[in-house]
C-alpha cells in the first residue's frame, strides 16, 4: 500500500476507537484535524465538519463536492466485540462505523489527497466536506455548510453501497394526522367518532396511487404506521391521532406529496419537516457520461444520507455493504476501502463537466 492509503486505515482504526455518536464528534473532528494537518491541507474546522478546498482552486471552474461523514449510531446490544476496538482480522477490519461510513469517509480523504499530489490539473475544483450529524440529518452537519459552499455542479456521498452508484434516493417524510369528534358517553348517539373518522382516512390513504413511477425508486409509498385514540372502554374520544411514513420518489417534492394527502383526508395533516427530500442525478447531467465509460452499476436507494439535504445534483457511491450498517459486529474488508480509493480516483479523473 501506498502511504496515503495506511495512513487512511490507521486513521480509520483511530475513528474507530473514539466514540463519535451522532452528535457528539468532537473528538473524532480532532482526529481528521490532525491528519490533514499531516499532509498540509488547505481546510477549516466549522464545528465539527472539516472542510478542505483542491489546490490551485480556479474560480472560472465549476466545483465537485465530496462528502462523507464521521457520526455514528451507538452500538446496539448484540454485539459479541467491543464496538470501540478496532479489531483486523481475516482482511476485515471491525468496530462501529468502520463500515458506516467510517471506510468510505478515509477512502474519499485518500483519494483526494492523492489528487493533490499529483500533477493531473482536473476541469473542476474540489471540496472534500468530513461531516458530523448525517445519522440524525442533524442541523449542525452537512445543512450548516451549504450556505457557505459556491455553486456545486456535482456532489459525491460517501456511503457504503458496495460501489454501486445510487443515482437516485428516497425522500422521507413524516406527517402527523389528527381527526377530531365529539367525545362523549359510548352508550349515546350524540357523538362524532374521531377513531371512524380516521379509519375512512386511513383506508383512502392505503388505497391512494401515486402515478410517477421512477425507473430507479419505484413509486412513492404512503404508510400509516402508529395510530392512538381513547383512554377507556366507555368513552368515545374527543381525537385520534395517527403518523403517516412517506418514502417519496424524485418526481415529486415533499410540499407536493403532502398537499396531495392533505386533500384526500378530513383529517388535518401537520408534515414534521419538508426538509429530507428525494435526490439524484438529472438525466441531462454530463456525469452520466463518466458512469456510462467506467461501467458502473447504477441503482435507487431507499435509505437516506445526506443527500437528502444537498440541494445539487448527486450521487452516492463507497465501499463497504449497506447490509452492514447499523448491525452488530461491524466491520469493511480492507480491499474494500482500497477498492474504493481507486474508484473515487477514477471517477475524479474521468469526468469532465458541461462546457
Amino acid at each position: 500500500m501506498t502511504r496515503i492509503q495506511d495512513d487512511s486505515i490507521s486513521l480509520l482504526q483511530k475513528l474507530i476507537a473514539t466514540p463519535s455518536i451522532s452528535g457528539s464528534e468532537n473528538q473524532t473532528a480532532d482526529l481528521i484535524v490532525d491528519f490533514l494537518n499531516m499532509y498540509l491541507a488547505d481546510f477549516r474546522r466549522i464545528k465539527n465538519n472539516i472542510v478542505a478546498k483542491s489546490v490551485n482552486w480556479d474560480e472560472g471552474k465549476p466545483t465537485v463536492l465530496l462528502c462523507s461523514h464521521h457520526d455514528t449510531v451507538k452500538p446496539n446490544s448484540g454485539y459479541t466485540l467491543d464496538p470501540f476496538s478496532p479489531i483486523m482480522k481475516e482482511g476485515k477490519l471491525y468496530g462501529l462505523g468502520s463500515n458506516d461510513a467510517g471506510g468510505p469517509l478515509v477512502s474519499m480523504i485518500a483519494a483526494f489527497l492523492h489528487l493533490q499530489q499529483s500533477e493531473v490539473v482536473l476541469p473542476f475544483n474540489i471540496i472534500l466536506a468530513l461531516v458530523a450529524e448525517e445519522e440524525i440529518s442533524g442541523p449542525n452537519g452537512i445543512a450548516c455548510l451549504i450556505s457557505q459552499l459556491p455553486p456545486i455542479d456535482l456532489a459525491i456521498v460517501g456511503e457504503p453501497t458496495s460501489l454501486r452508484m445510487a443515482v437516485a434516493e428516497k425522500g422521507l417524510m413524516v406527517i402527523d394526522g389528527i381527526s377530531e369528534g365529539i367525545p362523549g358517553h359510548a352508550a349515546h348517539e350524540n357523538t362524532l367518532n374521531p377513531i371512524y373518522q380516521a379509519t375512512e382516512d386511513i383506508l383512502k390513504i392505503r388505497s391512494l396511487v401515486f402515478d410517477r413511477t421512477s425507473p430507479f425508486l419505484g413509486n412513492t409509498k404512503a404508510s400509516v404506521t402508529q395510530i392512538n385514540a381513547g383512554t377507556q372502554h366507555n368513552q368515545v374520544p374527543a381525537k385520534c391521532q395517527f403518523v403517516i411514513d412517506v418514502r417519496v420518489n424524485e418526481l415529486y417534492s415533499n410540499q407536493e406529496v403532502f398537499e396531495l394527502l392533505q386533500s384526500k383526508v378530513g383529517s388535518t395533516l401537520t408534515a414534521r419537516s419538508f426538509r429530507l427530500s428525494a435526490s439524484g442525478l438529472p438525466k441531462d447531467h454530463a456525469f452520466w457520461k463518466t458512469i456510462s465509460a467506467l461501467q458502473i452499476t447504477t441503482f435507487g436507494s431507499p435509505t437516506l444520507s445526506d443527500q437528502a439535504l444537498i440541494p445539487f445534483p448527486s450521487i452516492k457511491i463507497g465501499p463497504g455493504d449497506t447490509l452492514r450498517s447499523h448491525k452488530a459486529d461491524e466491520y469493511i474488508y480492507i480491499q474494500e476501502i482500497l477498492d474504493g480509493i481507486q474508484l473515487y480516483i477514477d471517477i475524479l479523473n474521468h469526468y469532465q463537466p458541461a462546457t
